[in-house]
């Protein structure tokens, strides 16, 4: 395996590393940092599923081989409530393995030892499919005065940017996907803190709030970003 130090269009894109493997994680860190990309590490399947609910990674490298539960285990439990994409990196080359893997709902599987050119390759589609799959149309949203670069991951308002934490943007980021349509407090809850958190519905209405207050003109009285009593919320969009 050969390093690439080679600007990626993808940089800033956060990865999280399931791997116990402390020279494969070394290896990929080195690769990845210098590649641009932000990477968040793991070395088992219960501690790199709550990286997941709680860091929101754009695209997740998984090891099968982890020392407490398998990372069939791990992509079964993730697709119970998350799209984001996985990639697969094993030992294990039989083609029932890989086609479990991919089953259960994985994106991709490399082969140890891979190629690191192959490697960055996949990473690259995968976040391009997963960009192409959220936003068909243009990697920009906008209402009102408010501006979504979906591709920088960058918010402005009145052309000047504003910062939102993790949680703020993959909930401004979710509503945009179903822009129009109501957002169950339970679906919401479910994408962004994962499915033991349902009931938690004060996480909404903090978070939201929140979001109100940087991107409302008047957050008590929300002309966009919509509660809908007893249900969800609403990211309302022009008639």
């Amino acid at each position: 395996m050969t390093q690439s130090a080679r600007p990626n269009s993808q940089a800033g894109a956060v990865i999280l590393l399931i791997e116990d493997d402390t020279q494969i994680r070394r290896f990929l860190r080195t690769t990845l940092t210098s590649s641009g990309y932000r990477l968040i590490e793991s070395t088992s399947g219960q501690d790199g599923l709550h990286q997941v609910s709680t860091q929101h990674p754009d695209l997740i490298i998984l090891d099968l081989g982890l020392p407490d539960i398998d990372g069939l285990e791990v992509t079964e439990q993730l697709r119970a409530w998350t799209s984001t994409p996985i990639i697969v990196l094993s030992a294990r080359d039989k083609e029932g393995d890989k086609v479990r893997a991919l089953d259960l709902g994985a994106d991709d599987y490399l082969t140890k030892p891979f190629g690191t050119e192959e490697l960055l390759a996949r990473i690259r589609v995968s976040l391009r499919h997963m960009q192409q799959t959220l936003w068909i149309e243009t990697p920009v949203y906008a209402f009102d005065n408010v501006r979504v670069d979906l591709e920088h991951r960058r918010v402005y308002v009145d052309e000047g940017e504003v910062h939102l934490t993790p949680i703020e943007y993959k909930l401004l980021t979710t509503l945009i996907r179903f822009a129009g349509r109501v957002v169950t407090q339970r679906q919401l809850l479910k994408e962004i803190w994962g499915p033991t958190y349902e009931k938690e519905t004060h996480y909404l209405r903090i978070y939201m709030g929140q979001l109100r207050h940087k991107l409302e003109a008047d957050p008590a009285q929300p002309r966009f970003l919509i509660t809908e009593p007893g249900v969800g919320y609403r990211l309302k969009v022009d008639e």
